[in-house]
């Protein structure tokens, strides 16, 4: 494609009756059930001001005035779709311990259906904890297990799979890397998704990019689909192309959709069509989840009968929402409707 024509592309704006139908669309988000099998934790952010350095070592002494939990990881996937409407069943591995406990309240508090989290008395509940002063994070501690399942969990999530991916209209794998989208979970929920004709979508782990094989999309950033692929990033928009086509091609899926920060979206699908979708975001305050806010909306929309280009779009105008939020966000059907007015 000539630059000056790739160019005009990528600027193209949606036409009014493009807008109508994505308005539409979000309202269609209401009461689809969707499956998330993955990696939850629990986020935790303890908020306060600093005014001193302690005494004991060169670091600040925070004085707290606010703390907060939200699910993380699958639970924050989890969340953006409940938030939009969905039904959502959230199949995951937890501890038997507190913070399983705050977790599933949260869960629950955000309606999110908790009734597939397994507990697991040999691990523990992933926190990631973050303390933040006058809106710059400080630190961050993680408490998490991070290895293999055991042979009893993995069986458990796999015995529960059929029936749940049955009554699901898509399914969502949330790899973080802690252990529950193992070779035998993957392979199983991809066939059986296959089986029954419902969309699976993967919000992948660099580690594992070539294991999933067979997707109707992954969603990487593009650090993700440089590292995933082994690839040293190179600059321009052909090869970016190269680099969407390659995965297509190891991953043998039905679409790549890449997200790209300020250059917006690139999407390509396994009869050689590529849309630059440009970002939506007018302001950038919190990176935090988008890529768990893409890839709830784009399997949402997948879920209600979308096309792949049209749930990128829809996806797209979510994630401009969420990152002008502060911290792990979601957005709502109203708002989503109208950030596309």
């Amino acid at each position: 494609m000539p630059a000056e024509a790739e160019n005009a592309f990528k600027k193209r704006l949606l036409t009014a009756a493009e807008r109508k139908s994505l308005r539409q669309l979000a309202a269609d988000f209401k009461n689809r059930r969707v499956l998330v099998v993955g990696d939850v934790m629990l986020d935790r952010y303890i908020r306060g001001g600093v005014s001193r350095i302690s005494p004991e070592a060169p670091v600040p002494v925070v004085r707290v005035n606010d703390q907060a939990s939200v699910p993380g990881g699958a639970g924050n996937v989890s969340a953006n779709l409940a938030s939009l409407g969905a039904v959502v069943d959230l199949m995951a591995v937890v501890g038997a311990d507190d913070a399983s406990t705050s977790l599933a309240g949260e869960l629950a508090r955000r309606r999110v259906l908790t009734q597939n989290l397994v507990a697991d008395p040999e691990r523990v509940t992933s926190q990631k904890c973050r303390v933040v002063a006058e809106r710059q994070q400080i630190v961050r501690y993680d408490l998490e297990s991070s290895g293999n399942l055991s042979a009893a969990t993995e069986q458990e999530i796999l015995s529960r799979l059929p029936e749940a991916i049955a009554e699901a209209r898509a399914v969502i794998l949330s790899d973080y890397g802690k252990g529950v989208i193992s070779p035998k979970i993957l392979s199983a929920a991809i066939k059986l998704a296959k089986r029954r004709g419902v969309p699976v979508t993967v919000d992948p782990k660099i580690e594992h990019f070539k294991r999933y094989r067979g997707v109707t999309c992954i969603t990487p950033n593009l650090h993700e689909a440089w590292s995933g692929m082994r690839q040293v990033p190179k600059a321009g928009e052909a090869e970016i192309e190269k680099l969407g086509r390659a995965i297509l091609k190891t991953l043998r899926s039905e679409s790549v959709l890449i997200t790209r920060s300020a250059d917006g979206m690139s999407l390509f699908e396994k009869n050689g069509r590529i849309s630059h979708i440009p970002t939506k975001a007018r302001e950038v305050f919190d990176v935090t989840g988008a890529g768990d806010t893409v890839v709830a909306t784009l399997t949402l929309a997948l879920a209600c009968g979308a096309s792949i280009k049209r749930a990128a779009e829809i996806s797209n105008y979510a994630a401009g929402i969420v990152v002008a939020k502060l911290g792990t966000a979601v957005t709502t059907i109203e708002e989503l409707q109208e950030a596309i007015a």
